[in-house]
């Protein structure tokens, strides 16, 4: 069959590209301290939606930076023992779209949360406060601060700690039981189910689908700094047109990369993905799921791209009956 990327007996073997900072670990618990001494002023504010089996509510929380963060929250009506939930993260640049694709969960007898990233669709503030260039993504958004030595002001960062946040209020809502709680999403959703799963432990199961924010360096290498990664081809043109701090630039961006986090994972991951990927590269995805350390799996799709994969979305359904 045709190939975009390495063969996979090779994927399976893939270990990254992308520079890790030293201190990466002092970073990110550095993050998680400042995340957890935060009071995230929660907010539920009932929507009315017209579902007798649900409560809906706008869920309202204080994340890093004070930026005032939003999420779509359903539960079920019914009183008894606490019980599962689901966290949902959206591709890049979207929403937690509309309320009625929540109800099945709830029909399940689940609570299910959406997050609305910062800055991008959704309801979800961007308290901002970052110096130089956000030419098209947010990828970039922080960037010339960590280059400077501030990498706490990557976007990504926040976003990170955002998905980690609301699993804590989650976990801690009485209908809830916290050692039944699972995450999943595609693409940028995909990349924050496996921050989610690596920042909050408690997580139990986690079905990131190709996920984005990956192996930067080898999605350069590739030339395939376009499409969603292609603010990172317009940072050069832009601002380092000989790749002068090209070394500097990446080992930045790794801060934020999915496959330095990975190790930190405690949840059974379940990972759909296309071998002809050319937006996430299959290689960059094998980049994260070969750093996971605990139960793992794999759903190959030989043929398919970045796109809806035939049956993965009742494979996660049965997945997450796990919970």
């Amino acid at each position: 069959m045709p190939l975009v990327d390495m063969p996979l007996e090779r994927l399976r073997e893939y270990q990254g590209r992308n520079p890790k900072p030293q201190d990466f670990d002092v970073f990110w618990d550095a993050a998680l301290a400042q995340m957890r001494s935060l009071d995230p002023q929660i907010e539920l504010v009932p929507h009315e939606m017209d579902a007798p089996f649900a409560q809906c509510f706008d869920l309202y929380f204080t994340g890093t930076g004070g930026a005032r963060v939003h999420a779509k929250y359903l539960r079920p009506t019914s009183k008894g023992a606490p019980h599962p939930a689901v966290l949902q993260f959206h591709g890049y640049s979207g929403s937690s779209g509309e309320w009625h694709d929540k109800l099945s969960w709830v029909g399940r007898g689940y609570s299910v949360a959406a997050l609305d990233c910062r800055g991008q669709s959704g309801a979800s503030n961007d308290a901002g406060g970052v110096s130089g260039h956000t030419l098209r993504g947010h990828i970039i958004r922080g960037l010339a601060d960590a280059l400077n030595g501030e990498p706490h002001k990557l976007y990504y960062r926040d976003v990170f700690l955002d998905t980690a946040l609301l699993a804590r209020i989650v976990m801690n809502f009485d209908e809830v039981d916290p050692a039944r709680v699972g995450a999943m999403g595609g693409s940028q959703g995909g990349a924050l189910t496996l921050a989610c799963a690596a920042l909050e432990p408690k997580i139990k199961l986690a079905a990131p689908s190709f996920p984005f924010l990956c192996d930067y360096q080898r999605v350069w290498e590739m030339d395939l700094d376009v499409a969603a990664y292609e603010e990172l081809r317009q940072w050069f043109r832009h601002f380092d047109p000989r790749h002068e701090r090209e070394g500097a630039v990446f080992t930045a961006l790794g801060y934020i990369d999915n496959q330095h986090l990975a190790p930190r994972i405690r949840a059974r991951i379940l990972m759909p993905l296309g071998l002809m990927d050319t937006v996430c590269a299959p290689s960059t995805q094998f980049a994260a799921y070969n750093k996971i350390t605990s139960p793992k799996d794999v759903l190959v799709y030989p043929d398919f791209g970045h796109e809806d994969l035939p049956g993965s979305g009742d494979i996660v359904w049965d997945f997450m009956a796990r919970l």
